[in-house]
């Protein structure tokens, strides 16, 4: 049968008197049942702290996060709306470009700049954000065909005006021009396909323009001549020269010496005979120097 009550024996150092108390047993387990509650409550209560403490770390982190992220946002959407500016700058000057080179027709749906302020919901910031990423991407696109586009028409450019003869093609007189002229012969009026370029016998003949040799033979009213197609349906014609430098097939820049002046064939006097002939037509070739 348990104890109805319990001793409590306090005893004290020295030699004080011992002293000795009775608890009953309900009173015991009271007292015991009291002590665990208090340490139980004493541990939550440590618990709760340590836990409102790391909470508040935790938030603090949080917010030092959100503000970052928030500035880090406003500088992306001002450096987005500075390249989008930049865009449209790149777009008008394209359209520019265009229209005063007549190369093509300009880019249509260029996108216009946006601006204003930052919205203060994160997700309508990032959004806005990534619409802006798109619209730069969008016209990112555009830039890039208008310049493949502009490159393709450049190139066409660049190589017509290396085909097209803009050079004249010997130093010297120009004796006789293009069009109808009296005979030099005295067989009355003919058509002169070209000018006559007076000069000593060894004068440089310069290709007028890039392009390839076509023809180089000894003819009876030209002498030795030379013939280069320049493409884009450009010849020219070096008639009366008295050496050729060039073979069937050559390759010629702008500028290259391909003949030199003198008087073979049908000629009066030391002179070249300059033809230019577009799609087979005889042009007058003071058009083109």
């Amino acid at each position: 049968m348990p104890a109805e009550k319990y001793s409590i024996i306090i005893i004290p150092e020295g030699h004080r008197r011992t002293r000795r108390f009775q608890v009953k047993r309900n009173w015991a387990q009271l007292l015991v049942a009291g002590m665990v509650v208090a340490i139980l409550a004493v541990a939550g209560l440590a618990y709760y702290a340590c836990q409102i403490h790391f909470d508040r770390a935790e938030l603090q982190r949080l917010r030092t996060e959100r503000r970052d992220y928030q500035q880090n946002l406003r500088r992306m959407a001002g450096q987005l709306q500075i390249l989008q500016k930049e865009m449209v700058v790149l777009a008008n000057n394209d359209t520019k470009v265009r229209l005063m080179t007549k190369l093509a027709k300009p880019v249509d749906n260029v996108p216009v700049g946006v601006g204003g302020p930052i919205e203060t919901d994160p997700a309508i910031e990032l959004s806005g954000v990534q619409r802006q990423i798109d619209e730069i991407r969008q016209s990112i696109d555009l830039r890039r065909e208008s310049l493949e586009e502009l490159q393709g028409a450049l190139n066409d450019q660049r190589s017509l005006f290396a085909a097209r003869p803009s050079i004249k093609p010997a130093k010297g007189w120009i004796t006789s021009g293009f069009g109808l002229r009296k005979s030099p012969f005295g067989n009355g009026s003919k058509m002169h396909h070209g000018l006559d370029i007076a000069a000593r016998t060894g004068t440089p003949v310069l290709a007028p323009a890039d392009g390839v040799v076509k023809r180089v033979r000894t003819a009876s009213d030209y002498g030795k001549m030379v013939v280069v197609d320049h493409g884009y349906g450009y010849q020219t014609l070096y008639g009366h020269n008295s050496k050729v430098l060039v073979k069937v097939g050559q390759r010629v820049r702008r500028g290259d010496v391909i003949a030199h002046i003198g008087n073979t064939g049908r000629s009066t006097g030391p002179h070249l005979h300059y033809e230019v002939r577009l799609n087979g037509v005889p042009v007058n070739p003071r058009k083109f120097f």
